[in-house]
């Protein structure tokens, strides 16, 4: 990978620092609260959540502040201590089996402190995290259902199948290994399409386990190409090729890249739905090109082309320059959040065109990894 030229560091620094500002705003104004979207650019409101599924991104950017300030000053120690604090917090849901959400609860929190802070009582809370999701898996299907049904199947899981894998890593437990590997190839036999694009949902028929049909909660349409979906795709084979070392999922991953790099504008921030009609491609998700950064930012360093790698890794850098310069209002007092443009559910009308907690979350780490690679 090539070095960043100096207005561009400069710029992804500053936008880090900016972060750091606005999630401490909120950590002093609202103790204890667990950010999920704005409502005009509001955090704390009485908004639908649909799903308990965000608590791990805001201590997860806490544990990344802690990482990259000097850990003995009053800083560090203030990000240490937050950290901590809000992680403990969700120790609970490692039992939680009403979410498919687990890995994003968990590799964004435990994960991080444990990597900084390796400690058994750490690495255990995840692997019960990762036989919590296993709970999930259908026999007959070859899946891990998603929240809404036991039919169901979201491409969001491969967000979270990692933390099956690391459990089944950490205890050597086939049984595990092999739950993370059949939902992650069931995943990209049904959900996956020819051209990269993706899909939402799946249903199955559960008494013979056939697969019958893909359909979508927050895409346009069943046959559409939600672009976070597509992101959470991008990442989530990613990871999955990282644990599991099967070439199709480093494929998978590629053909996602390859169809967000084809469809995408050229700034790289996409439509909130690839097929969205013409009057409604105009509203942007940010999240999703956040997402995708992150996710192009680790699998450049995993292609065997070079010169592959080097276009993920300049079409992150690409999407990051966009979303600072574009999407990070810094002169705006009442906006509390860091990256304006955000989409939760379209459909429900629940965090259009505002900040959301992923986007916030991926967007950092994406930061933190271009400039720390």
């Amino acid at each position: 990978m090539i070095h960043l030229s100096s207005d561009v560091g400069d710029l992804f620094e500053q936008t880090f620092a900016y972060a750091q500002k606005q999630v401490r705003k909120l950590i002093e104004k609202h103790p204890g609260f667990y950010p999920m979207y704005t409502q005009n650019g509001r955090w704390k409101h009485e908004g639908q959540t649909w799903t308990h599924w965000c608590d791990g991104f805001f201590p997860g950017m806490m544990w990344m502040f802690y990482k990259r300030t000097d850990r003995e000053s009053p800083e560090g120690k203030y990000w240490l201590d937050h950290a901590m604090r809000y992680t403990k917090s969700l120790e609970p849901r490692k039992a939680d089996p009403e979410v498919h959400d687990l890995g994003f609860l968990f590799f964004s929190t435990y994960y991080r402190w444990h990597r900084l802070m390796p400690d058994p009582s750490l690495r255990d809370v995840m692997i019960e995290a990762g036989k919590t999701l296993s709970q999930r898996f259908q026999e007959k299907g070859q899946y891990l259902r998603s929240f809404v049904a036991h039919n169901s199947i979201f491409i969001d899981i491969m967000m979270n199948v990692g933390i099956v894998f690391y459990a089944a890593r950490e205890t050597g437990d086939r049984r595990l290994r092999d739950i993370a590997m059949r939902h992650s190839l069931t995943t990209r036999r049904v959900l996956v399409r020819g051209d990269g694009s993706t899909a939402h949902e799946g249903i199955f028929d559960t008494d013979t386990g056939e697969f019958l049909r893909q359909t979508t909660h927050q895409g346009y349409r069943g046959d559409s190409c939600w672009s976070r979906g597509l992101a959470w795709a991008l990442y989530g084979f990613t990871t999955a090729y990282e644990y599991g070392r099967d070439p199709r999922f480093l494929e998978t991953a590629q053909s996602c890249a390859d169809f967000y790099i084809t469809h995408s504008p050229a700034d790289g921030i996409p439509p909130w739905d690839f097929n969205a009609p013409s009057e409604n491609r105009t509203l942007l998700d940010t999240s999703a090109g956040a997402i995708c950064a992150a996710g192009l930012l680790r699998l450049c360093r995993l292609v065997p082309d070079s010169l592959k790698g080097h276009l993920y890794w300049s079409t992150a850098v690409r999407i990051l320059r966009s979303l600072c310069e574009k999407h990070v209002i810094k002169n705006d007092p009442k906006w509390e959040g860091i990256l304006r443009g955000g989409v939760y559910h379209v459909h429900k009308g629940l965090g259009v065109d505002e900040s959301v907690a992923w986007g916030e979350y991926f967007f950092c780490e994406a930061l933190e990894r271009v400039l720390w690679p």
